[in-house]
C-alpha cells in the first residue's frame, strides 16, 4: 500500500490490537508514534520489535482523556517530525455492569476515556493536517456500538457516538483534504478474549459467519487500508472487520 504521509500516532498501542496496528503501519515505511498511558515497559516493547525489524518508531506517554497532555503530545510530535500525517484513535476502556447498577460516574469515565478522547485527537488532527491540506484518521469503535450489548451501556453508547462522530468530522475536514473513517471490530482474539470459558468462546463463534474470533492483525490490515492512498476516495465510512457477525 502507499503513504503519502511520513507518521501516524496510534493512541493505545502498547498492547493489543493497537500495538498489532502500530506493527503493521511500521511494516509499510510510517514512523509510528507509540502512545502508553501506565504500560511503558510493554510500549517500549513494540518499539524494539519495530525497530529490530527495521522500522522506525517513538514512544510517547500520555492520557489521551487529559486534553492538555494530548494536545501537548501532538504539538511534541509535529515539533519532531514537521506534521502528523495520519491518526489511529484506538485507546479506550471497559466498565461492564448492568444500567440500572451504573452509576453516573461508570457511564461518564468510559465516555470520558473512549468519545471525549477520540473528539479531542480528531480535532488536533484537524488543526494539525489542515496546514498541509492532508491527513488521514482512522477511529477504533466496536460492534456493539452499532448494535448495543448488556451490560455495556456506557461502551456502547462511546462506541456509537464514535461512528456518528467520525461522520461529521468527515463533512467538515473534506474540503481541507483530510479523511476520516471508522472500524467496528467485532470480537477479536486479545487478552481480553484469552479469559473467556470455552463454551463462552463456542456460544459467540457460533453467531460468526467465519466461525472463528479475529486476529488483531486483520484488524490492523483494515486500518492501514483506511489510512493509506488506496482508499483516497472514501471518508466517513465505517468498515465492520467481525466476520459476518453484523452484515
Amino acid at each position: 500500500m502507499k503513504f503519502t504521509g511520513k507518521n501516524v500516532l496510534v493512541t493505545g498501542s502498547s498492547r493489543g490490537i493497537g500495538a498489532e496496528v502500530a506493527k503493521e503501519l511500521a511494516n509499510f515505511g510510517l514512523k509510528v508514534w507509540v502512545n502508553y498511558r501506565s504500560g511503558e515497559a510493554e510500549a517500549k516493547a513494540v518499539q524494539a520489535e519495530i525497530i529490530k525489524a527495521g522500522g522506525d518508531a517513538e514512544v510517547i506517554g500520555f492520557d489521551v482523556s487529559d486534553e492538555d497532555a494530548f494536545v501537548d503530545a501532538i504539538k511534541t510530535i509535529v515539533a519532531r517530525d514537521g506534521e502528523l500525517a495520519y491518526l489511529v484513535n484506538n485507546a479506550g476502556i471497559t466498565n461492564d455492569k448492568l444500567a440500572i447498577r451504573m452509576k453516573a460516574d461508570d457511564f461518564m469515565s468510559v465516555i470520558n476515556a473512549n468519545l471525549k478522547s477520540t473528539f479531542i485527537g480528531c480535532r488536533e488532527a484537524v488543526k494539525v493536517m489542515s496546514k498541509k491540506r492532508f491527513g488521514s484518521v482512522v477511529n477504533i469503535a466496536s460492534i456493539v456500538g452499532e448494535t448495543g450489548n448488556a451490560g455495556q451501556t456506557n461502551y456502547s453508547a462511546s462506541k456509537g457516538g464514535t461512528i456518528a462522530m467520525t461522520k461529521s468530522f468527515a463533512m467538515e475536514a473534506a474540503p481541507r483534504g483530510i479523511r476520516f473513517n471508522t472500524i467496528t471490530p467485532g470480537f477479536i482474539a486479545t487478552e481480553m478474549t484469552d479469559v473467556l470459558k470455552d463454551d463462552v468462546k463456542e456460544a459467540f463463534i457460533a453467531k460468526i459467519p467465519l466461525s472463528r474470533f479475529g486476529e488483531p492483525k486483520e484488524v490492523a490490515n483494515a486500518v492501514a487500508f483506511l489510512l493509506s492512498d488506496y482508499s483516497s476516495y472514501i471518508t466517513g465510512e465505517t468498515l465492520k472487520v467481525n466476520g459476518g457477525m453484523l452484515m
